[in-house]
């Protein structure tokens, strides 16, 4: 994503201010002559009527191309991308916080309407703050929106487990005092299995120890399983509404079984889809970059050939430098965050775990006791 030029004279700016059910359109010269603000829906003919209102602008305003413009406020705006695609149009965009200063340049007001909004993004076009559009296409495409499903999945995930540790506080606080965490294999086989406190306290020593440490591959001992017998007899969770807890408990064991699932087959489709792109060979032969960063990094970048230079993919992900000094004093270097926010974090785990990265050992002397833990 790059910064597109000045509007020159002889260009038609059309500009949209997206919203979920209804559009606003506006057409303008770059010399100020423009068209009154029009309404036009997320349909087929509403995308038509707007086309027809391009054609005949650039026609009163004798404009040789067009440059269409639109702020990036989620994906209410994609289905018309797709249609604008298709025509002689360049695609913009401009960022929502340029459009709320220039608001208030325009007028000394921060009045905001379906009316006003498309004139101001004209503005910010026609003095050159935009920027370019790259659309996916094909096997990217699908990247991308493979990218997308496993990060909500993943955060669905989190989610369920810090519930799920909730429960288990509430029904069995001591749970923790053996199994250091109840999201490994072992732990969650046990909640599933045994449901209650005092099943697992009525359960067989032998059997208990037999299936922890297949589990774990021999990482408990007999007297773990004895001590979970033990701390499962005399436990302090509560009794009161017990039954609610435990249907909440294998709800949540149900669902993340689901989403592993879901995980692994999303992943599974994100090999497949690499093999099919070949320069993908090259990003895996990085040491650290796995399917799941390679697949992330050309979702995210979609066209390598689209950029220029290494600042353009950096303020793409947000990672451009910035500070705020005044005087005497001198700002912190932070990163501005204004950019794709997966691509962010993608970016951050490959530098983690990379061979040779200043965090490496950090991040492998945590890893192992992680993997301590969850035994």
């Amino acid at each position: 994503m790059k910064k597109a030029m000045l509007a020159k004279e002889g260009t038609l700016i059309v500009t949209v201010d997206i919203g979920m059910t209804n559009n606003h359109g506006y057409c303008s010269a770059a010399d100020g002559r423009s068209s009154k603000t029009f309404k036009f829906e997320n349909t087929r003919d509403g995308f038509d009527a707007l086309w027809t209102m391009v054609l005949a602008s650039k026609a009163a305003f004798k404009c040789d191309e067009v440059i269409v413009g639109y702020e990036s406020t989620g994906p209410y705006v994609e289905p018309l991308i797709h249609y604008l695609k298709k025509k002689p149009v360049k695609i913009v965009q401009v960022n929502p916080m340029h459009t709320k200063k220039m608001k208030e340049i325009n007028d000394n007001s921060p009045l905001k309407t379906d009316s006003k909004d498309p004139r101001v993004i004209a503005d910010i076009i026609r003095v050159g703050h935009a920027l370019s559009v790259v659309v996916p296409e094909g096997d990217v495409a699908y990247l991308r929106r493979l990218n997308n499903a496993r990060e909500r999945h993943v955060k669905e995930r989190a989610a369920l487990l810090n519930q799920l540790r909730q429960f288990v506080f509430l029904t069995f606080p001591e749970f923790t005092r053996v199994l250091k965490t109840i999201f490994s294999k072992t732990a969650l086989y046990i909640l599933k299995k045994y449901t209650t406190p005092d099943r697992i306290g009525r359960a067989s020593q032998e059997e208990l120890d037999e299936e922890m440490r297949r589990l774990s591959r021999n990482k408990f001992r007999t007297r773990d399983a004895a001590a979970l017998i033990n701390f499962a007899k005399n436990t302090v969770g509560i009794q009161e509404g017990l039954q609610g807890l435990v249907m909440d408990i294998q709800h949540v064991l149900i669902q993340l079984e689901l989403l592993a699932g879901f995980i692994a087959a999303i992943e599974s489709e994100m090999e497949i889809t690499l093999r099919r792109i070949p320069y993908s060979r090259n990003l895996m032969s990085i040491k650290g970059f796995g399917i799941v960063t390679v697949a992330g990094l050309i979702g995210e970048i979609c066209d390598f050939t689209k950029f220029t230079t290494q600042s353009q993919i950096t303020k793409l992900a947000g990672l451009n430098l910035y500070e705020v000094s005044s005087g005497k004093r001198r700002g912190q270097l932070r990163i501005s965050k204004r950019g794709r926010s997966l691509l962010r974090k993608v970016l951050y785990y490959a530098a983690m775990v990379r061979d040779g990265s200043e965090f490496m050992e950090n991040y492998a002397d945590q890893r192992e006791q992680v993997i301590k833990e969850a035994a």
